[in-house]
Parts: C-alpha cells; structure tokens; sequence
C-alpha cells in the first residue's frame, strides 16, 4: 500500500493496481475497479446499490478479505467526491466492526489481538487478515487530509462514520486524537458524540494514553453531563482499565440448601 502513488489514488487510475493478487470469497478481485467506479459516478440509487454489491465482496460476512485494502484509498476519494448519500453507508475495510464492546472480555485492542491467524487460509480465497487490516489502516493514515473535513460535515452519519475510521489510524496520533476531542467538544448530535468517545477510547488504549483512564472517569462521574456522555464514557472507561465497576451490585448471598 506504501508503493501507491498519491496521483494513482487521486487520479482513480485502477489499472496501476494488481488486483488478481488481491482475492475475495466470489473469487479473483480484476472485477473490483468496475465496481468501484460505478459508485464514483453514478446517480444515488444505481450508485448505493453498487456499493452494497461491492460491499458483500470486500466484507463478506463481517470478515475483511484482502482486496479490500487495496480499495480503500478510492472508497476514500468516492467519499470525499462522489454523492454525498453514500458517504455515512458502509465503515471501511480497515475496521472490525462500528460498536462499542461493552464487555469486560472484549475489550479494545490492536488488530493483531482480535483477528485471524495472518496465515490463515480459508477456502480458496488465502485471507491474511491481519495483514489486510493492517495494511488498510496505513492506508486510512495516509490519506487522513481526506477525513479531517469530513468531521463537521452536516450529515450527523458522516460525522459518525469518519470518527470510526480516524480510530483507525496508525500514525499521527496526536494530531487525530487531538482533532476528535475537539469535535466532541463542540459535537450537539448525542448519535455522534457517543460515535466520538469509543474512536477517542480506541486510540488511547492502543497508543497507551496514560490520561485516557481518568478522563472518561471524570465525564461519567458527573452528574451534570449528559445522558450520551456519561454511557459512552462510561463503557469507554471499562475498556480502558481492568478495575473493577465500581457501581456493580453486590452479589446475591449463595442459595440456601433444603
């Protein structure tokens, strides 16, 4: 992904692009250019359809495959410069999935923590999942000038969206950290803000952001904020640490015998 020039991404040259190394689970990727050009140019509806198609081959049953890294930069132009509806459909490949884990067990960690065995072979379709997730996410920082504006977007799904995939980032931490705290601070959607606190809460854990931990303690603490705050806040601390809840109820004394 690092060899791909910034005028073939901007250019849409797909033709510079090997796809037929890149498969998916229908089978070689030589078809993905066409489908990734219809959404680039077409009318809402043909274009939204043409999306979901290509959506079920770059992310088959919530399993990132790897000619999806690959299409991420042109997902990125079509989003940036294709019809502005489709912009909050589909997270990109680089992402697991768009939630929250809410369970102590599923805590937020690096790719490499959640996914497959990169050697992993499935079929005959040879999916590397850690490699594809990690080359999709160095693909996402390369091309953060993209997403920054997408932030204040007017489409409150826009604004969600481009939140979970800046969490995907490998690199310019600070400054996308930095740019999401800021958005929250000034965020008056709740769908979006409580979309802003867990991609906040990712990058901290990952890059081990020792303030992370007493930031959303001191948010979901306080009774003043708001309902939205306090939950994503919340769960995002969960995540962050492994103490104990402190609001956990007691457990029930043990049953007695007959």
């Amino acid at each position: 992904m690092g060899a791909v020039q910034r005028t073939v991404k901007d250019g849409f040259k797909y033709g510079e692009i090997p796809w037929q190394r890149f498969p998916h689970c229908y089978g070689p990727g030589e078809e993905v250019p066409r489908r990734l050009a219809t959404p680039a140019s077409a009318d809402a509806e043909t274009a939204g359809r043409a999306l979901g198609e290509l959506w079920e081959k770059l992310h088959h049953q919530g399993r990132t495959v790897a000619v999806g890294a690959p299409a991420v930069p042109f997902l990125l132009r079509i989003a940036t410069t294709g019809v502005p509806g489709l912009r909050g459909g589909h997270p990109l490949p680089g992402r697991r999935d768009r939630t929250m884990p809410a369970l102590r067990g599923r805590k937020t960690r690096r790719p490499s923590q959640v996914a497959e065995d990169p050697l992993e072979a499935e079929g005959t379709t040879m999916r590397p999942t850690n490699w594809t997730i990690q080359a999709a996410r160095d693909a996402i920082t390369d091309d953060l000038h993209l997403l920054f504006p997408l932030l204040p977007d007017p489409d409150p799904d826009v604004r969600s969206a481009t939140s979970f995939v800046l969490a995907a980032a490998t690199g310019e931490i600070p400054r996308v950290s930095s740019t999401l705290h800021h958005r929250l601070a000034i965020e008056d959607d709740p769908v979006v803000r409580v979309s802003l606190i867990p991609a906040i809460a990712q990058l901290a854990r990952e890059h081990h952001d020792e303030h992370a931990p007493a930031w959303t303690r001191d948010l979901w603490s306080d009774p003043g904020r708001s309902p939205e705050i306090r939950i994503g806040t919340g769960l995002a601390w969960l995540c962050l640490v492994d103490d104990p809840d402190p609001r956990r109820a007691p457990s029930p004394p043990d049953r007695p015998e007959y």
